[in-house]
């Protein structure tokens, strides 16, 4: 009885153990289910990738589906510079991987040279870096003037006409200088400073309007694309027109502000007419007054003169006498004049 039930110990024992031991099995299966599903896909793509370096991608909070998949990319597309450990060194470092080897791939069928670290350089300084390639290939057209400038680039030819029109730029991405590179703004404003340029050295506005291509071909020797991310392929009068008479108005302007200064002038002037008329009216006052006095001075002179002996009673008479005939004379005049 005793060894059946010491033989019943020992089996429960050991079903205990397989149950643990399965259980445990199936953990570990279900731990490792992802990680040997990727481990699978990349040995049977061609890339292997040893199962201890994808767990060691989780434990270093690397998403290890996107790595692989990146990898077997770029290793299918022949990219065999790109190693696992510049995917996750571009990852730590918060680059876009997916669009990075996208962009090689693209890079390498269009037969532009781009290498890992120059993607990965481009991407970091926060370029889309799959857009950059794709414009590379595919060139691009801005407008010019933009939605935000306004419709028209204005400018004045030489005769004084305002002549307004748009520009449609073609434009290709430079990847080599597309780290540091000025922007579409910068080319917008680029190619608007040489419209204006071109419009107002023209001696009139028909020359403007009988060749335009004369505008992009002066605009494009000016090489606007200097330190851009840009290569200006082509620039297109898109539209062209007419405008206000600017040097009409301008004449008309100034014509105005000159006779407003030749009226302030003459205006000046009959003020000082004025002042000068009035200084003389006192002028004459004052020595109207002084005659008054001077005259007043004569009867003290005439008394003066008897006292002393120098002027007679008949001498006095005679010239009352004259001063009468002078006054009687005077009133004459008057009346003949009337």
């Amino acid at each position: 009885m005793r060894n059946i039930l010491a033989e019943v110990d020992v089996s429960a024992g050991v079903y205990l153990l397989f149950f643990a031991l399965a259980i445990m099995g199936i953990i570990v299966i279900t731990i490792l289910g992802k990680f040997i599903g990727l481990w699978f896909q990349a040995f049977v793509s061609g890339t292997p990738i040893s199962l201890f370096n994808i767990m060691g991608m989780s434990m270093r909070k690397i998403p290890a589906r996107i790595i692989v998949n990146a990898y077997i990319s770029a290793f299918k597309a022949g990219l065999k510079e790109v190693t696992v450990p510049d995917l996750e060194t571009h990852f730590l470092a918060g680059g876009n991987i997916h669009n990075v080897v996208r962009a090689l791939i693209a890079a390498d069928k269009a037969n532009i040279p781009l290498g890992w670290r120059q993607a990965t350089a481009i991407d970091l300084a926060g370029r889309d870096m799959l857009d950059a390639v794709k414009t590379s290939v595919n060139p691009k057209v801005i407008d010019c003037p933009d939605d935000k400038h306004g419709q028209y680039i204005t400018a004045v030819a030489k005769d004084g006409i305002q002549v307004k029109c748009r520009a449609r730029v073609t434009v290709r991405t430079n990847i080599q200088q597309l780290v540091g590179g000025a922007t579409e703004e910068t080319i917008i404003a680029r190619v608007g400073e040489g419209i204006v340029n071109a419009i107002g050295s023209s001696e009139t506005h028909s020359d403007v309007l009988a060749s335009p291509q004369r505008i992009s071909r002066l605009v494009l020797e000016r090489g606007l694309d200097a330190q851009t991310a840009f290569e200006i392929l082509s620039i297109d009068i898109a539209d062209i027109s007419i405008g206000e008479n600017i040097g009409a108005k301008l004449r008309a302007d100034q014509a105005e502000s000159q006779k407003r200064v030749a009226q302030a002038k003459a205006e000046e002037r009959r003020a000082m007419a004025v002042a000068m008329e009035q200084e003389n009216s006192a002028k004459i006052k004052e020595m109207q007054a002084k005659v008054v006095e001077a005259e007043a001075q004569i009867p003290l002179a005439i008394s003066e003169a008897f006292r002393m002996g120098n002027l007679g009673v008949m001498d006095y008479y005679k010239l009352k006498n004259l001063h009468a005939d002078t006054e009687m004379r005077k009133s004459l005049a008057k009346e003949d004049e009337k």
